[in-house]
């Protein structure tokens, strides 16, 4: 599967996203859902300003997604996310079955979307995405870079 135009289009936008969870002091991860050619769910890592482990930019997206849509299955929703999703959030994905899934930087810490693991394709699952990872992943990668730089400086 090859990256298109809108793809792309979508990914900068996730990635404004994780701009501004940057800002806000939160691991800088974006997403954006997309249903029928337009966005319904733009979301960040919010972590931090939550108080909560389980509010990643993909949990986010898609409990919103759903309350917008008025359905959890999110079959005919594109999530484009600008971190490989963890195991939590890959599950989630695999439970919500959205239709397709398109990240930029692949996470060999915790990936569970081809690197460590393949929690979204996994055989024995019910539901198995389409996936398309590693695209236009370097804005990505040298956010994350910068912002854990920073984490590791005290600044």
């Amino acid at each position: 599967m090859i990256a298109t135009a809108d793809d792309r289009r979508w990914l900068a936008e996730a990635l404004a996203e994780a701009d501004a969870a940057a800002v806000a002091g939160e691991v800088p991860v974006g997403a954006v859902l997309v249903h029928e050619g337009r966005a319904i769910a733009r979301t960040q890592n919010r972590m931090v300003r939550d108080g909560d482990a389980t509010a990643h930019a993909e949990m986010l997206a898609l409990r919103e997604g759903a309350r917008t849509i008025g359905d959890a299955r999110l079959t005919e929703c594109t999530l484009y996310i600008t971190l490989e999703p963890c195991a939590m959030c890959a599950g989630a994905i695999v439970h919500a079955r959205v239709g397709r899934v398109v990240f930029s930087a692949w996470d060999d810490k915790a990936g569970m979307g081809g690197s460590v693991g393949d929690l979204l394709r996994h055989p024995r699952l019910n539901h198995r995405p389409q996936v398309l990872g590693g695209v236009d992943a370097e804005p990505s990668s040298a956010l994350l870079r910068r912002f854990f730089a920073r984490a590791r400086s005290g600044g």
